[in-house]
């Protein structure tokens, strides 16, 4: 098998933390075991949230990092609008000039802020093309104003052109806290039917993703679609990985960003709930949030304090896997909002990994789909209070009495390993170059 020549475009890769940055850090260290040499194009000075410099030892050496400058303005700025939008009482004059110049960036920056890393990305971008150093390009997104550099790729015959969608570009515009404004999304709509036009193949998070995109673009050939989930790193996991202890607080522990798709509101309510019914018991109860809280949510978490909540914020990725470990329980959650039943949360494939008790919070869809058909264990409504409450009373319970089994019983799994999944990647890139070189 000849070796093959490409390039991942991803706006955030390491040391950027997050989710997000998952898919694209283990594309760039298992492609080259499946004979692919690898570079990567991403912005040198993203405006992002979080730093994880722990995820740079996924990078092999030989897989060259290029990094183009972005326009954007630092994240402080984006989080200082995010503040003024989520103001629910009278705005200042600084909190309304903060809302107008939001507004108009909406209006402008289409589909998204970080249109502003276009002009770095496009110029490297145009380089590489025009040398034709790389067989094949795969551009992930969010976020999807990396798709406009598509129809660059496409100037240069010969050369594959993979678009990746880790999320759907509908749902960003319409369920997230910054999404677009109606005129964006509209213009959105047609800018992706272009976009998409320009691609050899694409490739989505879920199954569910595909089909959408399939129904949604009639002019997408089936076979050229391709779901290819997230997973899970048998390499993330420490030598040495703790247990649950068997005395002390029941722990449950929820990794993840919280904001609108994956909400806790319904969870907190629950925790409530135990404190007004079982008092006593709910003293041994411990739940931690590791990752951000977006400003938009902080407001369920007021007072929580007191009933054995704690905010931890984001901690690097390397000691996540042992906090879920060595909990009795860990959370899922996705909320109720449209389009979320498309989705499942990356985190999702490393409890599987673990193998500890799960609890998920989710409606039906493909995150239901998913836990069901791996036993992954119990599964609520988001918003099923009573319920969750009684869950939780009843494990309060079990863990007292000494019952209360800490593991699970996962099947299948072993389709989500990322080696496994890369060597998927793979086959799409080469289906790619063929494709271009016809």
């Amino acid at each position: 098998m000849s070796r093959l020549s490409a390039l991942l475009v991803a706006y955030a890769f390491p040391p950027v933390g997050g989710a997000g940055v998952q898919r694209m850090t283990k594309l760039a260290k298992y492609l080259p075991r499946h004979g692919v040499t690898t570079r990567v194009l991403t912005a040198a000075n993203p405006s992002a949230p979080l730093r994880d410099e722990s995820l740079l030892g996924d990078i092999p050496p030989e897989v060259t990092v290029l990094r183009a400058k972005t326009f954007e303005p630092g994240y402080e700025m984006k989080q200082a609008a995010w503040s003024a939008l989520a103001e629910k009482k009278k705005p200042r004059l600084k909190q309304q000039v903060m809302r107008r110049a939001t507004a108009l960036a909406k209006q402008l920056l289409i589909p998204d802020a970080q249109l502003l890393w276009q002009p770095g990305a496009a110029r490297v971008l145009a380089q590489r093309v025009a040398a034709r150093a790389d067989d094949v390009v795969l551009v992930s997104a969010p976020p999807f104003s990396q798709f406009v550099s598509a129809p660059l790729v496409r100037l240069r015959s010969g050369v594959g052109l993979v678009l990746d969608y880790r999320d759907e570009w509908s749902t960003y515009r319409t369920a997230y806290e910054m999404g677009a404004s109606r005129f964006a999304g509209l213009i959105g709509e047609q800018l992706e039917t272009l976009l998409l036009r320009s691609a050899h193949f694409v490739t989505t998070a879920t199954a569910e993703f595909r089909e959408n995109l399939v129904s949604r673009f009639p002019f997408l050939d089936p076979a050229r679609v391709i779901a290819i989930p997230n997973g899970y790193d048998r390499d993330d996991l420490p030598e040495v990985l703790p247990s649950p202890a068997s005395s002390g607080a029941f722990t449950i522990t929820y990794a993840g960003t919280v904001f609108k798709l994956t909400s806790a509101r319904g969870f907190l309510q629950a925790v409530r709930r135990v404190h007004t019914l079982e008092p006593e018991l709910a003293k041994n109860l411990k739940v931690r949030f590791i990752g951000r809280i977006v400003d938009t949510e902080l407001d369920a978490f007021e007072g929580t304090e007191s009933l054995g909540i704690e905010r931890l914020g984001y901690v690097p990725h390397d000691q996540v896997l042992p906090a879920l470990a060595e909990s009795h329980l860990s959370l899922c959650i996705l909320d109720d909002v449209p389009g979320v039943e498309r989705i499942y949360p990356a985190k999702i494939f490393e409890q599987m990994m673990l193998g500890r008790a799960t609890l998920t919070l989710a409606p039906d869809g493909a995150l239901a789909k998913l836990v069901d058909h791996h036993a992954l264990g119990r599964r609520l409504l988001p918003r099923d209070v009573e319920g969750i409450a009684e869950v939780l009373i009843a494990s309060l319970r079990d863990f007292a009495a000494g019952t209360f089994v800490t593991s699970m019983n996962a099947k299948g799994i072993e389709r989500y390993d990322r080696y496994a999944l890369a060597g998927e990647f793979a086959e799409v890139l080469r289906e790619a170059n063929r494709l271009a070189s016809r």
